[in-house]
């Protein structure tokens, strides 16, 4: 899990946009939950996230970029963290699909893009040359009821849910036998 949390009214204090106020709060969440000092303005924006309109909470979330600086150490308080250790995103996918950790579809998803990174430099200017990515997610299951998927705007099926249709694919298949993102890239 990558540090997170809700945008403090503090966060907003004399910050015009939303993303203003939660690039703020990353820097204080990443502080807060793993003792790491980031640089507000050397945050880049990766992502927003909405969860499907049917879900018991939605909320809108940012992902950003940042390098870490000095050993990055964690301090594990048992409250906000239960346990830590570094992974790279291949090693954290492939432990969440041995059922070694759970892992939250933008979260497997946002791996799986820094997989395609050499490096903390190849992903952080790959990010900052693009507009962040819009996931509006619908939950769609297969025909046969035997797969569910996080399908995104610009998925063939996004609009009906038919995940056989023909065309472009942005999605998330989450198989019981091991979670795979499909993006036409």
């Amino acid at each position: 899990m990558f540090p997170g949390g809700q945008v403090d009214p503090t966060d907003m204090a004399g910050r015009g946009s939303e993303i203003e106020g939660s690039r703020r709060a990353a820097v204080r969440e990443a502080k807060e939950e793993a003792g790491l000092d980031l640089d507000e303005g050397g945050l880049v924006t990766l992502s927003f996230w909405l969860p499907p309109p049917q879900a018991p909470r939605r909320f809108a979330t940012w992902f950003f970029l940042a390098p870490v600086q000095g050993s990055g150490g964690v301090e594990v308080d048992r409250v906000e963290i239960k346990d830590h250790r570094w992974l790279t995103a291949e090693a954290a996918m492939a432990a969440r699909n041995d059922h070694e950790i759970e892992l939250a579809p933008p979260t497997f998803t946002t791996l799986w893009w820094l997989a395609r990174h050499g490096d903390v430099a190849a992903a952080m200017g790959a990010a900052a040359a693009k507009e962040p990515e819009q996931f509006h997610t619908h939950i769609v299951a297969s025909s046969e009821r035997d797969l569910i998927a996080s399908v995104w705007q610009g998925d063939a099926g996004y609009e009906d849910g038919d995940l056989d249709r023909p065309g472009p694919r942005r999605r998330l298949m989450m198989d019981p036998s091991g979670w795979r993102v499909e993006i036409d890239v």
